[in-house]
């Protein structure tokens, strides 16, 4: 019998979520954004969002990822998209596999403060993400969530 897959050595996708939390503001929908504190993409801007922990349901994960990154409570999550996350070495070998589950969120409570692995953490005007340089796939799953709000 093949116990391959009782082998903790195999290398398997890491499973995270992302959150598009979303309010209105004075200047149009606003979004919640966090400057990122630790590796993958450090000092970039992007979602709040983590990795999913044993025995935690993806909609655990991304409450308790926006409340530990942002210190904000969110509600009515909603499925944006599965993004692939492959991260690679020069000679092409990947280095880092996420599958990253995205969704959208409304903001109940709280003031952005930067927490866990943030650095920083603010509301910005959906019209105006241009000046803090989104990964192309960030971006897009914003855009995407931004289109499903009320």
């Amino acid at each position: 019998m093949n116990n391959d897959h009782h082998d903790q050595s195999v290398r398997k996708p890491t499973v995270g979520v992302g959150v598009v939390v979303l309010r209105p503001g004075q200047a149009g929908l606003e979004v919640l954004l966090i400057k990122r504190g630790r590796p993958p993409r450090q000092g970039e801007w992007s979602m709040p969002g983590g990795k999913q922990e044993w025995g935690e349901t993806l909609h655990q994960a991304a409450h308790r990822e926006v409340l530990e990154e942002t210190g904000v409570i969110i509600t009515g999550l909603k499925l944006i998209d599965v993004v692939d996350g492959l991260f690679r070495e020069s000679g092409g070998a990947v280095t880092s596999h996420l599958t990253l589950v995205d969704y959208r969120a409304d903001w109940v409570s709280g003031a952005p403060r930067a927490g866990d692995d943030a650095a920083e953490a603010r509301w910005v005007p959906v019209a105006d993400l241009a000046p803090y340089k989104l990964w192309s796939e960030t971006a897009r799953i914003i855009a995407a969530g931004a289109a499903l709000h009320p």
